[in-house]
């Protein structure tokens, strides 16, 4: 914060007065420090080296300033201020504390001021400081001391380190000290006493210091050093320096120095001037002038004239203030009237007017810009203005538009202006708007360093982390070494023990003594074995027991011996301690007649080999290199892929994100389509497809933050045509703690009818400095993937939170504890508590299950003990337990969630007993939102729901419509939504997928496929062919369209291609059927049809991954994910028009229009109709796409691949409604 400070010299009340005048005269008024001057007679008689105590105060920002003045009025001589920036804690005794009630710097709430009484309850810090007054330096009295030190000649300026030493030099030295003590008010009283009289301040200074029993000084050219330390206190220190005086630069110094040396005065404000000296220049203006001539002995007289006529003028006018304003019963007054940024205002308080008046100390505290700004705590000094005046000066940051303070005791009477407080405004700065955009912008600089500093700290630890992994998978690769060491000595000893030099007429070697690395013969008597009738011999060796495999594979050439010598001439491997080998007919995996010495196989000991216990000393660690070499280039190819996939997921997030602000670019959109905070943006409207259409005028109304922002919706602007001619436009500014633009359109200014996307309101999201605060979000659901998969539900609790959680919201998920749960899926699973509801104990448990957190209830009345999940007679009971048990559990707990998300008939009564029971009585802050994921079964509970909930969805839009007049949706359409699925991207991903022989992305999708599409048909069976291949992955019910799924099996056998299904029926007749289908087919169509009737999850992999084509022909599909996954694997999706099958293939041929509105692109085969004709219209596309044009077939596959069909835009989708359904 910034503190005292001398005026500003630009104030009407000080025109035409001179800068001296203004600094003597404030100084008196507030009994601040003077230092007095030193007159060159006096000072310069004896050579005495002197010190004065630094000033303690404050600077802005800790800074350290140099500044630079020209000096002209006497002779020209020059001095330099520089800085020491460990001045503070070398001279740390010479530093007076803040005090102790004094806030700190930077961002703060609005201060509670106590009324103007005395307060019992004190915080802890008040009432320790009880008694006392705070120290005058820390709350911005004059009473300081100064310490200068005034050293030899140096041609050059030092640097800090050369200050150092020379201050710690003078230390040792014990030199005597001039200490220059703060001056009294009777010092001061004295001084204006002699320029009354017609004295001159010079006279009044050396009397002074004629008073006083210091040394003396003789150096005349000085250096005087500020610094600002830690604390922010100004230190300064004078020393004999270069003949140069720095005294800033321009700019306006926040901190104060005072002191005279041969009658110069270093004043407030950083500009000097003379009170008469010989040998001395004064210049106000600024500047540098290097002096070569002699001082002059004389001052000009008429300088104390004028100084003593300018302080009259200045007492006078504030005598006539303090006057007019003690009449008026102001308490407070302050000049200049007009407060500007980065000024000094002089703020006047009467005390004897205030709640004050009976107290001795005096103090301000306070802060700027609605107490949001650089509090500030200062003690008044008495005036010497007729009346009980105190005042004090504050410099007013650049940053301010008020000024809010009250006065107090230092203890616990306040005077806060009746409870209004004191506040001054400050004219010509920021407003208030333009300082929250600054704050704005200090805090994302601060969060932005923390960040920093977070990442930081994470790198670091995550060094640590690998460093101490990588030192343990070293001990690891070292003890794998030596066990591998030692097993490999046992075998190399049993071969040892077999081992010989020759074997009469069977084998020897030339020469009989060798060594590694040396070429050796190895003579072989055919007749000696089973090899006496080959025609060929060869030899496969190796050494060591084998250690390495084959290491020698040489045919043998017939010697010229006599007998039947056959020899082969090859280099024994380097480390050989044995040899060992076999003879055979032909060279290795051809031959057929072996000579292995009867099962023993030939070893041969190598004569000439280092000594064994060094080779196996360096055989551990060849070992060890290799195992380590291995296991880096594991490591990183594990890293690489991890990075790679990180990469993808996050470039497919981003693009995903892209569409979704594109998908209504048809109605709106914005130019830049990414906004950021405190840009200007235009929107661009369309209402030809809206309820606006036709109507002559279109207002555009906007807010920001979920319409939650400060400013409130902006004034509705009427839209103008834009340059296109299709679209109207308006501009808006955004605000800079904008996160998200909310906007919806009227055709009147006053309102008529809106456009405001089905009550869903238009949003765009804002990146800047502000995040939007996340949301809580319960799931209170009976299934959950992969710990209590039955059905599709699980998945989509478990994928939706998933996808939900990383876009930084908070979501918890209530599960009844089954005792059938896999918990290998389950992580950390902990007791958390019990509690008791429904004549029962129920045990909660916390655990993550794919990173989310999991409350497991376990009723002690054994509801969930039984085996299963569905499927007993009471499975109604039970779940409705459960529901109010979850609810119940919320509450006891202290949640607090935006959402509860209940889904299908089992968690249905979430709806209505959160309204009847709960929502007035603890959770009143939470919305209801039910999804339908089948409406086959439980529709009674489902319409119940429908009517309790606040919103309710679907698994697709076109499934919406389809059940739109269903009695237990039919009623609630205005509320109930179609929120497309999507499927897991790590579970389904080729290219990380370990159940497919080729891992592959859309840039190598042909060859992965043909990988995949090789390993399937050698896994079933099938002919080694490329021809088409349609794949059928399915439960095999009548839902699923069982007899299209028979004629497309015998239709793509006609077409020539192969078929793979795999899937099993519920209902025996269904699953025998399809038995005696399979054993036809597999009789007659061996080799290009296969079908497992069962269910196998690896199989599944390698199916989508190796067909080109995967069929789906449902009669009716809310969602489907089948398609979905088979899009992720590069597969064709050849879809019946139903349901979510609808809305996500896009037929090649038709849906071109209907694709780019949803700003996809074409991505299969589809077809209307349940029967034989429509699965033919689309199979007969398919398969002449394949065999007439491969090249842009294989383009299909990897656009397909390239489309996202994760949780990335339905948990958007989902975003949109759970803020929708807040809001109402």
């Amino acid at each position: 914060m910034s503190l005292i400070q001398s005026p500003s010299y630009d104030l009407p009340f000080y025109r035409g007065l001179s800068t001296l005048a203004v600094d003597v005269f404030c100084t008196v008024l507030t009994q601040g420090v003077l230092v007095r001057p030193l007159r060159c007679g006096k000072v310069l008689r004896e050579g005495t080296h002197h010190r004065i105590q630094p000033f303690v105060e404050l600077l802005p920002r800790g800074a350290t300033k140099c500044f630079k003045l020209k000096i002209g009025h006497l002779d020209r001589v020059t001095c330099r201020i520089s800085a020491s920036a460990d001045f503070s804690r070398r001279r740390r005794k010479n530093s007076s504390p803040k005090f102790k009630g004094s806030p700190s710097r930077g961002y703060m709430a609005r201060t509670h001021v106590p009324e103007s009484n005395q307060k019992k309850d004190q915080t802890n810090d008040e009432k320790q400081n009880r008694g006392t007054t705070a120290p005058k330096e820390a709350v911005g009295s004059y009473t300081v001391n100064q310490e200068v030190n005034i050293k030899p000649d140096i041609k050059e300026a030092p640097d800090a380190n050369a200050v150092a030493e020379a201050e710690e030099s003078d230390e040792k030295t014990n030199r005597p000290a001039l200490k220059v003590g703060a001056t009294s008010s009777s010092f001061f009283a004295g001084q204006l006493s002699l320029l009354e009289q017609g004295g001159s301040m010079n006279d009044a200074c050396d009397d002074q210091i004629e008073s006083t029993n210091i040394g003396k000084i003789t150096r005349s050219e000085v250096e005087v050093q500020k610094t600002v330390g830690i604390d922010g206190v100004v230190h300064a220190k004078v020393s004999e320096e270069k003949q140069v005086v720095n005294i800033g630069s321009g700019d306006q110094q926040h901190g104060k120095i005072e002191a005279d040396f041969r009658g110069i005065k270093i004043g407030a404000s950083g500009t000097m001037k003379s009170l008469g000296s010989q040998g001395t220049v004064v210049n106000r203006s600024g500047g540098d002038h290097t002096s070569t001539g002699q001082a002059k002995p004389n001052v000009d007289p008429s300088l104390s004239l004028t100084l003593e006529s300018e302080v009259h003028l200045l007492k006078e006018e504030l005598e006539k203030l303090a006057k007019d304003n003690f009449e008026k019963g102001n308490k407070v007054f302050y000049f200049p009237t007009v407060v500007k940024p980065d000024q000094v205002v002089e703020v006047l308080f009467n005390r004897s007017l205030s709640s004050l008046r009976h107290e001795p100390d005096v103090l301000i505290m306070g802060a700027f810009n609605d107490w949001k700004w650089r509090s500030f705590t200062l003690k008044l000094s008495k005036t010497h203005l007729n009346g009980d005046w105190w005042s004090c000066q504050l410099h007013v940051p650049k940053e301010a538009y008020a000024i809010d303070f009250v006065f107090f005791n230092g203890k616990d009477v306040y005077e806060n202006n009746n409870k209004e407080d004191f506040s001054v405004a400050v004219e010509g700065g920021m407003d208030h708007l333009e300082f929250e955009n600054f704050l704005l912008e200090e805090k994302h600089r601060e969060q932005e360093e923390l960040a920093r500093k977070k990442t930081e700290m994470e790198r670091q630890a995550e060094e640590e982390r690998r460093s101490e992994a990588e030192r343990v998978e070293n001990e690891a690769d070292r003890t794998t070494a030596r066990e591998e060491a030692a097993r490999r000595r046992t075998v190399l000893q049993e071969s040892v023990k077999g081992a010989v030099r020759y074997i009469d007429n069977v084998w020897y070697v030339e020469p009989s003594q060798f060594e590694g690395t040396q070429k050796v013969r190895l003579y072989y008597n055919r007749s000696s074995g089973s090899l006496s009738q080959a025609k060929e011999i060869w030899i496969h060796g190796g050494h060591n027991g084998w250690i390495d495999g084959l290491s020698v594979v040489s045919k043998l050439i017939k010697s010229e011996k006599n007998g039947d010598w056959w020899y082969a001439e090859f280099a024994v491997p380097a480390r050989a301690l044995v040899l060992n080998w076999v003879f055979a007919d032909g060279p290795h995996k051809e031959a057929n007649v072996y000579d292995n010495n009867r099962g023993q196989d030939f070893h041969a000991i190598v004569p000439q080999t280092i000594p064994e216990e060094v080779y196996w000393i360096e055989e551990e660690e060849n070992i060890y290199k290799r195992l380590h070499s291995e296991r880096k280039l594991k490591e990183e190819a594990i890293r690489s892929k991890a990075e790679k996939t990180a990469h993808r997921k996050a470039e497919t997030k981003e693009k995903t994100l892209k569409r979704f602000l594109l998908s209504q670019r048809n109605v709106v959109y914005t130019e830049p389509l990414d906004i950021q905070a405190g840009s200007t943006v235009s929107v661009f409207y369309n209402p030809s497809d809206t309820v606006l259409n036709g109507k002559p005028e279109v207002w555009f109304r906007c807010s920001f933050n979920r319409w939650t922002h400060k400013l409130g919706p902006l004034p509705p602007q009427k839209m103008v045509p834009a340059e296109n001619g299709t679209h109207l436009k308006a501009v808006v500014k955004v605000p800079l703690d904008a996160y998200v633009m909310d906007f919806v359109f009227s055709e009147k200014e006053d309102g008529g009818v809106f456009d405001n996307k089905n009550d869903m309101d238009y949003h765009i999201p804002v990146t800047g400095y502000v995040k939007e605060p996340p949301l809580q979000i319960v799931h209170i659901a009976v299934e959950m993937a992969p710990i209590a998969k039955v059905g599709g539900l699980g998945d989509v609790v478990t994928s939706l939170s998933r996808a939900v959680q990383d876009m930084n919201h908070d979501v918890n998920i209530v599960l009844p504890k089954y005792d059938c749960l896999n918990l290998s899926g389950v992580k950390d699973l902990n007791y958390h508590k019990s509690y008791s509801w429904g004549g029962t104990e129920i045990k909660v448990w916390l655990g993550k299950v794919e990173g989310l957190p999991v409350y497991f209830l376990e009723p002690q009345n054994g509801l969930f003990w039984v085996g299963c999940v569905y499927g007993r007679a009471n499975d109604g009971h039970r779940f409705g337990f459960f529901c109010h048990a979850a609810l119940e559990f919320l509450l006891q707990s202290g949640f607090h969630p935006d959402i509860i998300h209940c889904h299908d008939w089992s968690s249905a009564p979430v709806a209505w007993l959160f309204k009847e029971q709960y929502m007035h009585y603890g959770l009143s802050k939470a919305r209801v939102v039910f999804t339908i994921h089948n409406l086959e079964f439980g529709a009674p509970l489902i319409g119940k729901a429908m009517q309790f909930s606040d919103r309710a969805t679907t698994v697709s839009p076109t499934y919406a419509k389809e059940v739109s007049r269903h009695p237990s949706v039919a009623p609630h359409m205005y509320k109930f939504h179609g929120i497309l699925n999507g499927i897991d991207p790590d579970i389904w991903d080729p290219f990380n997928d370990k159940f497919i022989p080729v891992s592959y992305t859309s840039e190598n999708v042909v060859e992965g496929k043909r990988a995949a599409k090789e390993a399937l048909q050698q896994k079933l069976g099938l002919k080694q062919a490329d021809l088409p291949l349609v794949g059928i992955i399915t439960r095999l019910t009548q839902q699923k369209g069982i007899h299209l799924i028979k004629h497309a099996i015998w239709r793509t056998l006609e077409c020539g291609g192969q078929v793979v299904l795999l899937g099993s029926a519920p209902d025996p007749r269904i699953q025998n059927d399809f038995v005696n289908l399979a054993n036809q087919l597999h009789s007659s169509h061996n080799g290009r049809a296969r079908l497992c009737l069962t269910y196998d999850e690896p199989l599944s992999h390698l199916i989508y991954a190796g067909s080109d084509f995967i069929l789906v022909p449902s009669i009716f599909e809310p969602c489907g994910l089948t398609q979905l996954t088979a899009m992720r694997y590069g597969s064709i999706p050849v879809v019946r028009k139903t349901g979510g099958l609808y809305d996500t293939v896009f037929d090649v041929d038709h849906d071109k229009e209907r694709a780019e509105s949803h700003g996809m692109e074409p991505n299969g085969f589809n077809f209307d109709g349940a029967d034989a004709a429509g699965v033919n219209y689309a199979l007969n596309r398919a398969m002449s796409a394949w065999y007439d044009g491969r090249e842009w077939f294989d383009s299909l596959c990897k656009r397909v691949m390239e489309q996202d069909w994760s949780w990335n835009q339905p948990a958007l989708d989902y975003l949109e409604l759970y803020h929708a359904t807040r809001r109402h």
